[in-house]
């Protein structure tokens, strides 16, 4: 793909969604944090759930270290891995308060330092909170930057190292916003609502999803097109 192709293809993606946000509901940047942290393994809407509830009780590291390990538990119970995602909340409540004042840093070392903190949930925290631009690559977006070619890689370090390399810099900073809920709601991994991509044509995805009215048939070549259902007799 080359640089006129990505151009357009994240203008088309502006258009559709041109001030784009994650769907995990937050009010400050020790909430984002925690929530991305909370979101590993989980979907947002299991995460908002959770937190609908634990914010108004407890959204400051020192208000999550008075509710405590156990109860943090009982809040977060419906999520994946919840009692590794506790133990991880309280040690990284600790160390914001004994190393940073209790304060989310806008700094990626520090960040990656935190329990529970690795690489992708820095990058989420640096965009989202602090307006970095940086991308985060989850299943969504490697799905969808391998589908289109606009990164084709095997990881999803490559693929993050690659899509920060070849995003045209006036589309960095919403970039991760864009392929992300794209591949969220669009180019889902197993139905794939190709019939209405609006960057279909730049899609090297070979089996795409027709649309209703449309089956998908295969030529001797392999490439599946679509052809219209005959009407009933």
């Amino acid at each position: 793909m080359n640089i006129a192709q990505r151009t357009e293809l994240y203008r088309r993606l502006a258009a559709v969604n041109p001030n784009p946000r994650s769907d995990l509901v937050y009010g400050n940047h020790f909430e984002l944090l925690v929530a991305v942290v909370l979101s590993a393994q989980a979907t947002d809407v299991s995460v908002n759930k959770a937190t609908a509830k634990l914010w108004p009780v407890a959204n400051t590291p020192q208000a999550i270290l008075d509710l405590g390990e156990a109860r943090l538990r009982d809040y977060i119970k419906t999520i994946g891995l919840y009692q590794t995602k506790a133990k991880n909340v309280i040690k990284l409540c600790e160390q914001l308060l004994a190393l940073h004042g209790g304060v989310v840093p806008n700094d990626r070392k520090a960040l990656e330092a935190l329990p529970g903190v690795g690489s992708k949930t820095a990058s989420v925290v640096l965009n989202v909170a602090f307006g970095v631009p940086t991308i985060a690559v989850d299943t969504h977006i490697f799905r969808v930057a391998n589908r289109t070619g606009l990164a084709a890689e095997k990881t999803a370090d490559k693929v993050a190292a690659k899509l920060e390399k070849v995003t045209p810099k006036e589309y960095l900073l919403n970039a991760h916003h864009w392929l992300i809920l794209h591949g969220r709601y669009l180019c889902k991994a197993r139905t794939p609502e190709c019939w209405r991509c609006s960057i279909t044509e730049f899609c090297k995805y070979k089996a795409k999803t027709p649309a209703a009215g449309e089956v998908a048939v295969k030529p001797l070549k392999g490439k599946p097109v679509a052809k219209k259902k005959a009407a009933a007799r």
